[in-house]
């Protein structure tokens, strides 16, 4: 057999290294002569050791261990958007030099941010939204506060002292984008889809238009629908600078200037200035003004604890008192999510308003939610109880209890009662017409309807009738001739409960 041949060594020389098929370039490493600098050099970036070494305010590492602690948790919010958003805050808080400025115990949380700007749209697209204008509205059965039994000023509520409260609630955002999210494109059917579905005609003409209405609104518009708000809400709080107790209110219609907002000690002042003017004055067309000014700086420095609530609670109560239903509502409306964050007040007082709100604007859906909210122990509460009373007595027809209620209410609900206590006369009027034939005593009449004298019950009936039904007898006694009205008491019921002037605010 053939030995196999032994393997030679091979040596590399430069002729037989590997050739490659290209041209070796050596790197070009200047792109010529380094440009003159004739300008100073801008700041350099900080450092990770400098931002390290940087020392942050205590009240800020107080406010970030509470953002991470476990019993400030909110489900459905993870560790990464909260860390997204405090460098947000505070990187905003430092470029603006307001680290040591800022009340850092107050500002809401920020998951609580987080939360609310993802329930924005529903507050943004709720009916009734951005606000009711406020209107002021007379007094369809005026009573001197002098004279009136049932009467209760809001003057004596307004030295309700102010207790500053460390509390970090929530605050809502309003800064819900105008354009159309994908979600919404994707869950609204096209018009194939529609024609599939065999949906009525009046569905798709509905929808057009309110397609139509929102273009048609955007059109032209601000990019940001709160500028329509009375007190809208800028995208982060505001400190204010202004050193002024009064201002006048402006609607905004931009990002708020801080030179123009006043601080919280500033406005604990102003509320008490605003306290004495109302007592010595009256004068409710400056009052009002200043209230709503004083709530738009609140409300722009997204400031919500207990001097909130009162100044809210005090300006629906001079509202209240001077018949101003619309500023009233805008007020409850608030008091509502303020009351729902445990900030005190008197919650109790202002829902048996809101039962009585609700009685006179006729809102079914709207009272039963509230019915549906009351705790044992609320309805149990002497205001509350004497609203659920009135509710109750009108439901079943009993003029007779009702009218007695309106004499025993409690606290400011007078003057809500005074709103329908109208047509309930006219109500109880037409029935009593029907009950009682051929006559029936004047004095009767003043005592069931609660009217204050004989002069006045005879004044009613003839301004929705005529002078015609009241006759004096021989013993000479004034009577009410109930056989001959007829229908004139059920036609003016109708068009009493026809007609609620409230500004589209029902």
């Amino acid at each position: 057999m053939f030995a196999p041949p032994q393997a030679r060594p091979v040596t590399f020389t430069p002729a037989t290294m590997y050739n490659p098929g290209y041209h070796s370039v050596q790197a070009r490493t200047t792109l010529g002569a380094p440009p003159v600098i004739t300008q100073p050099m801008m700041a350099q970036p900080v450092t990770v050791q400098q931002r390290a070494a940087r020392v942050w305010p205590d009240a800020v590492r107080r406010y970030v261990q509470r953002a991470f602690a476990e019993e400030n948790a909110i489900p459905g919010v993870g560790k990464s958007e909260i860390e997204t958003k405090l460098k947000e805050v505070i990187s905003t808080a430092a470029e603006s030099q307001q680290l040591e400025l800022l009340p850092w115990d107050q500002l809401p949380l920020p998951q609580m941010l987080i939360r609310d700007q993802q329930t924005a749209f529903q507050h943004v697209q709720s009916p009734g939204f951005p606000g009711i204008s406020s209107m002021s509205l007379h007094d369809t059965n005026p009573r001197t506060p002098e004279n009136s039994r049932k009467r209760k000023s809001g003057s004596q509520d307004l030295e309700n002292d102010y207790s500053p409260q460390a509390s970090t609630p929530p605050w809502r955002s309003v800064n819900a984008p105008n354009s159309k999210s994908l979600e919404s494109r994707i869950t609204q059917p096209s018009k194939r889809q529609k024609a599939a579905m065999n949906l009525p005609q009046s569905s798709h003409a509905d929808l057009e238009k309110e397609k139509r209405r929102q273009r048609f609104q955007n059109k032209g518009a601000a990019p940001i629908s709160r500028e329509l708000d009375p007190e809208a809400v800028p995208l982060g709080p505001v400190v204010g600078r202004n050193q002024n107790l009064e201002k006048k209110y402006l609607r905004l219609t931009s990002a708020p200037n801080p030179e123009m907002v006043r601080p919280l000690p500033i406005l604990t002042q102003t509320l008490d200035l605003l306290k004495r003017k109302w007592k010595q004055d009256n004068n409710y067309q400056y009052i009002c003004d200043q209230f709503k000014s004083l709530r738009q700086d609140l409300t722009v420095q997204h400031i919500r604890n207990e001097f909130t609530v009162n100044v809210y609670e005090i300006h629906a109560r001079i509202a209240l008192e001077k018949g101003d239903l619309g500023e009233y509502n805008q007020c409850q409306t608030q008091l509502q999510a303020l009351y729902a964050q445990k900030l005190g007040g008197h919650p109790v007082e202002f829902k048996a308003y809101r039962i009585l709100y609700l009685l006179f604007t006729c809102s079914r859906s709207d009272m039963s939610d509230i019915l549906a909210e009351l705790t044992p122990a609320e309805k149990k509460e002497k205001a509350i109880k004497h609203a659920l009373d009135a509710r109750s007595a009108l439901a079943m027809g009993n003029y007779h209890r009702f009218f007695k209620l309106t004499l025993e209410t409690p606290n400011m609900g007078a003057y809500l009662m005074d709103k329908f206590v109208v047509r309930e006369r006219l109500a109880a009027l037409a029935n009593i017409c029907k009950a009682y034939k051929p006559d029936i005593k004047l004095r009767v009449v003043t005592d069931e309807l609660a009217f204050d004298s004989d002069g006045d019950a005879a004044t009613f009936i003839c301004e929705h009738g005529n002078e015609s039904f009241l006759q004096q007898d021989a013993a000479g006694d004034v009577r009410f001739m109930t056989g001959k009205v007829g229908n004139v008491y059920d036609e003016a019921r109708r068009r009493a409960f026809g007609t609620v002037d409230l500004k589209g605010q029902i």
